[in-house]
């Protein structure tokens, strides 16, 4: 695995395995197990950054950064290198003060899994994106169906990244086993009902919105369910 090259595809995919200077990094598994204060700092931030008008906008905007972040520490390597690293939560720490590339490092040499779907899966959505989306919902009010769409949206994504990458660095292998695993990952009655994904795998159409359209300076994402921003109370329905 070429942490270097995974780098170059984009900060999202960037992979430390040595301990930045300073920082208050932490083991998720800390966030996880009910420690929400360094997830409460993240989205107060994101909250103060956004000028969210409330705090589960912030909450969810926040999700959808740390999700994208570790489903693309997982696919990046398993399309360019046929296996990605073991990410347990005890041994990746994160700072909730940072963003990509500094906000995590795996603090354990990685050790390395066969680049199937069902690992990726229990690696991303079961070790890290289930347990998040608890803490979330302990720190503030935010839907559950909200976040689902928010982990499809991110593997989408990661997905689109990496076959552009693959595109521009003339390596289409790499890009179309991207948008192979992703395709498998969606087959999971747990992503299956985020959205709708295109036949070729290359694009992503989400059935919930993230709310960052609330923001004084946000817009519509580009998978986006709504078509223009909508009112309150179609937001609602579609969010809650």
């Amino acid at each position: 695995m070429d942490l270097t090259e995974m780098a170059s595809v984009g900060g999202f995919f960037a992979l430390r395995t040595r301990a930045p200077d300073g920082g208050g990094h932490l083991p998720l598994a800390r966030v996880y197990a009910g420690d929400t204060a360094p997830l409460t700092f993240r989205v107060d931030k994101v909250a103060a950054r956004l000028r969210a008008p409330e705090r589960r906008v912030a909450a969810s905007i926040a999700h959808l950064g740390l999700a994208a972040r570790l489903w693309s520490l997982a696919l990046g390597p398993a399309a360019l290198y046929g296996e990605f690293p073991d990410l347990p939560p005890d041994a990746l720490r994160w700072d909730a003060d940072l963003t990509s590339p500094d906000d995590l490092w795996l603090a354990t040499p990685p050790r390395m899994l066969p680049a199937t779907a069902d690992r990726i899966r229990e690696v991303v959505q079961y070790g890290h994106l289930v347990p998040l989306a608890d803490a979330l919902r302990r720190d503030g009010r935010v839907s559950s169906p909200l976040l689902r769409g928010n982990a499809g949206s991110a593997l989408a994504g990661a997905a689109r990244e990496l076959h552009a990458w693959a595109g521009r660095n003339g390596r289409p292998e790499v890009g179309e086993r991207a948008l192979a695993l992703a395709a498998e990952l969606f087959r999971h009655p747990g992503l299956r009902t985020t959205g709708v994904l295109s036949p070729d795998g290359a694009s992503f159409r989400r059935r919930s919105c993230c709310l960052y359209y609330r923001c004084p300076s946000g817009g519509l994402c580009g998978d986006c369910v709504f078509e223009s921003p909508p009112r309150r109370s179609s937001a609602q329905r579609v969010s809650e």
